[in-house]
């Protein structure tokens, strides 16, 4: 069988440098290193989060390539989970994120938001409120079909 290494998340946005800048700002986020068309068009970056690695890139209409636009949902949502997630809910939203869902504590023993991105792309920021067993984690969220 063939080992998978890694999964990156790769985003096309609107304009990859503001998105670059908007996840330094919001999350934190460290440029690794972007390579850009002679027009300034980027057609890689790649961006630390933490210890894990997202990959952008301009919008290549010509080649079908599209970020989300206006109101469309993405597909995709991007999980972070760190220690403060008040305080990262409240840079990214500060950064120009807005608020998809608002902070709340979870049956599963998470504390969790959903913002969107400026370029579409929507992120769950989490942290752990209480450690649970996938078991209790299911007695919980059948008790919520029982009222």
């Amino acid at each position: 069988m063939n080992a998978i290494h890694e999964v990156f998340p790769y985003l096309r946005v609107s304009n990859a440098a503001q998105a670059i800048e908007f996840y330094a700002q919001a999350f934190g986020g460290v440029e690794q290193f972007r390579l850009t068309e002679p027009g300034g068009r980027i057609g890689h970056a790649e961006v630390k989060i933490g210890p894990a690695t997202v990959m952008l890139s301009d919008e290549y209409p010509e080649h079908g390539m599209l970020g989300p636009t206006g109101d469309n949902r993405p597909g995709v949502l991007l999980h972070i989970h760190c220690d403060d997630v008040d305080q990262l809910f409240a840079q990214a939203v500060k950064a120009g994120a807005t608020v998809v869902r608002p902070l709340t504590d979870h049956f599963y023993g998470e504390r969790s938001a959903t913002v969107r991105d400026p370029f579409g792309h929507e992120w769950m920021l989490g942290a752990q409120i209480e450690a649970l067993t996938p078991d209790e984690m299911q007695r919980r969220y059948t008790a919520l079909f029982d009222r």
